[in-house]
């Protein structure tokens, strides 16, 4: 169905898309190849959001060199769109550039769009083919398509431990368990997530600023702190710089005058109690996927990280293992019970396992799949 020239296009336009890594959130990351005649005409990748698409990247630079764009064929990692946004359609641009062929790697999950535009090309006349490196288009995009498909963001946890799987000494020091190289690679796990969330332990602990250092990226990740009291000290970092967004339990009239300080820092505080005075974990990443959070990078404490699994609020883990070893007494990863038996254990399976400086980053994912396309479901642990 699709030539060895196909895929050599389509593999150019997924590089393109990486280029938007850091700055097409919300939108996705999309990247465009035009060929005519054997050519690459123009080339594209979707700007920060309200700016132009990949697909009208792409024709605006055919058109600066000269080009004539007819019967050229379009490469695009994800269906042009077919509904006005911040932008016009990307599927009309295509359709009065007079676009002979569209090759799009995946149809768009969108339910605005989800299959339209590329009826809409089909009707004006255009070949259309839908497929080419799938798999890969949905992998740049998995937050966006978990934020179509479910309306909440994919969540990824990371963590940095032993090689005895433990994530600081008895003592509370922890600084630094990993590499230089693995830390900086976590900022760019960081950098292109639409938000990063932790927990009030490990600010009380830590006192983190929660942005990206390491990666250069004009745009910074919100934060999100899970607070049930309101027990954020006025001056931690975390509400330095910019809003800071705050879910905390019932807030009751005793919290209030707490809030009210906040929200003169800056916060924006979210209550979302469940049964428990507690926040509803669930409901809370259904908040942040109607506030258009494609991922949401978690890097809290083993409290909290135990907590978001038993909710089945985890699709993936982040882990940079350091060749060291810090005994038993030290703090775990997660705080999990033992399952009654080995059967009821928590399966993932492993992803990537890359060596970053001189420890080992393993990206875990868990099973069996129900975001479409993917080999992943979060699953709610047993308490």
């Amino acid at each position: 169905m699709f030539s060895q020239t196909d895929f050599v296009h389509m593999e150019r336009a997924l590089a393109l898309a990486k280029r938007g890594m850091y700055t097409a959130d919300p939108n996705p990351r999309v990247g465009c190849v035009l060929v005519r005649n054997g050519e690459v005409i123009g080339e594209g990748f979707t700007q920060p959001a309200g700016q132009d698409h990949a697909e009208i990247r792409a024709l605006k630079d055919a058109r600066s060199r000269g080009h004539d764009l007819r019967d050229a064929t379009a490469y695009v990692t994800l269906e042009p769109c077919s509904h006005f946004g911040r932008t016009p359609p990307c599927a009309n641009a295509l359709i009065e550039a007079q676009i002979g062929r569209v090759i799009a790697a995946m149809e768009d999950p969108n339910p605005q769009v989800s299959g339209r535009g590329l009826a809409m090309l089909r009707e004006a006349g255009i070949e259309v083919r839908c497929g080419l490196l799938a798999n890969e288009a949905r992998e740049l995009n998995i937050g966006f398509v978990s934020r179509m498909t479910r309306g909440r963001p994919w969540v990824r946890m990371k963590v940095a431990a032993s090689l005895d799987g433990r994530t600081g000494l008895p003592s509370g020091e922890s600084q630094w368990i990993t590499s230089a190289a693995a830390r900086a690679d976590g900022h760019a796990w960081r950098a292109r997530a639409s938000a990063i969330l932790t927990g009030i332990g490990t600010v009380r602990e830590d006192n983190p600023r929660m942005t990206v250092r390491a990666v250069d990226t004009p745009r910074q990740p919100h934060r999100v702190l899970i607070d049930s009291q309101l027990d954020v000290p006025l001056d931690a970092q975390i509400l330095a710089g910019a809003p800071t967004l705050i879910f905390c339990g019932e807030l009751d009239a005793r919290l209030e005058e707490r809030a009210s300080a906040l929200r003169e820092r800056g916060a924006e505080i979210v209550p979302l109690p469940n049964a428990f005075g507690k926040v509803d974990l669930p409901r809370m990443l259904s908040v942040l996927g109607e506030r258009h959070v494609n991922e949401l990078h978690v890097e809290a404490g083993y409290k909290l990280n135990g907590s978001l699994l038993r909710e089945g609020c985890v699709d993936e883990l982040l882990v940079y293992l350091a060749p060291s070893l810090l005994g038993v007494d030290s703090m775990s990863m997660f705080n999990l019970d033992a399952p009654d038996q080995l059967e009821d254990r928590v399966k993932l399976n492993f992803h990537t396992v890359e060596r970053i400086g001189d420890d080992l980053r393993i990206l875990a994912r868990f099973a069996p799949t129900a975001l479409p396309g993917t080999d992943t479901v979060s699953p709610t642990v047993s308490k």
